[in-house]
């Protein structure tokens, strides 16, 4: 089913999950071992991420650098496929620019179209470690929206073969990120919610947003893009916070502000297990808050970590 059937089908707020694949040489039990606490609370649908490649360079005999290109956490479309025939819970698999070019994009869809797969987030995805600024090598998408475009085209039978004998049309839902304090690179909110109205406009179906803790900036999120003509479902994104540095971890990477009233509160704490705990109690009030707001889903950023988000599903759902 389809993230959007399960939102028009709704007869409340619905919990969702998203989890990263293991670090290559684990094996998938960690996902399932993350996933079947989360079970009894009915997860609606569950995202998979996607990494890019890294480059690493490695010291050799001779005392020479050699370049390596590794994927520290492969398998998303076998996760996806797996968990959806382990459990019976539709998944959404990540989709990113960085690193394919179009052909490898539709391959990769269609992949996922004879899995029986209808749901994909569509990213650009994050710029490679050693790079100042997102590249595609591959000569690929470099911006989401064009992604979008190829999945839409792809939906109404438009393969980049333009011989293909009576294609057969795709059926995929798209979803796409939103960013309620705006995108890292982006020089201000009105400019990253016109990139976002331009996603929505090449097809995308919902979007999802990046974590919050403040949900005031949610609710004028949603004003603002309501008021530039978005009118699709938007999903709030939350991670609870759980160890003290995510103070400053959390919004060098996400660019978003922490409310002086958690940074007080989290500073009081004397180790890392009360972190957690106030960490909980903050995601189950923004919880109740967002739900009584009328949003359509939560979405939970698990990290593999189930513990923390059993406790808040349980007070809330």
């Amino acid at each position: 089913m389809k993230v959007t059937d399960h939102l028009r089908n709704r007869e409340r707020t619905l919990f969702t999950i998203e989890l990263l694949p293991p670090l290559k040489g684990e094996n998938i039990n960690s996902i399932y071992q993350s996933i079947e606490p989360l079970i009894g609370f009915s997860p609606s649908y569950i995202n998979v991420t996607y990494h890019q490649e890294e480059v690493v360079y490695k010291s050799r005999p001779n005392g020479l650098l050699e370049k390596q290109v590794i994927r520290k956490r492969p398998g998303t479309v076998s996760i996806a496929a797996a968990i959806r025939f382990k459990y019976g819970i539709d998944v959404v698999p990540h989709m990113i620019c960085g690193g394919f070019s179009p052909q490898e994009t539709e391959d990769g869809l269609i992949d996922l179209n004879f899995l029986g797969i209808d749901n994909v987030l569509a990213l650009r995805g994050d710029a490679p470690k050693n790079e100042k600024a997102f590249v595609n090598p591959n000569g690929g998408h470099v911006h989401a929206a064009d992604l979008v475009r190829q999945i839409s085209r792809l939906n109404k039978g438009l393969y980049m073969e333009e011989d293909l004998q009576q294609p057969s049309p795709t059926n995929f839902c798209v979803g796409v990120a939103g960013y309620p304090e705006k995108h890292s690179e982006s020089p201000n909110i009105e400019t990253d919610l016109q990139h976002l109205k331009e996603k929505v406009d090449a097809g995308a179906d919902y979007i999802v947003t990046q974590l919050f803790f403040d949900n005031s900036k949610f609710f004028k999120f949603v004003e603002q893009c309501r008021a530039i003509g978005i009118t699709v479902p938007i999903i709030p994104g939350m991670k609870p916070i759980s160890v003290k540095k995510h103070l400053t971890i959390l919004p060098s990477i996400f660019s978003i502000d922490f409310p002086m009233t958690l940074v007080k509160e989290v500073e009081k704490c004397k180790d890392n297990a009360q972190v957690r705990e106030v960490g909980i109690e903050w995601a189950i009030e923004q919880s109740k808050e967002l739900i009584k707001y009328g949003v359509p889903a939560l979405h939970f950023y698990t990290m593999g970590k189930p513990d923390n988000v059993c406790k808040i599903a349980k007070a809330i759902f």
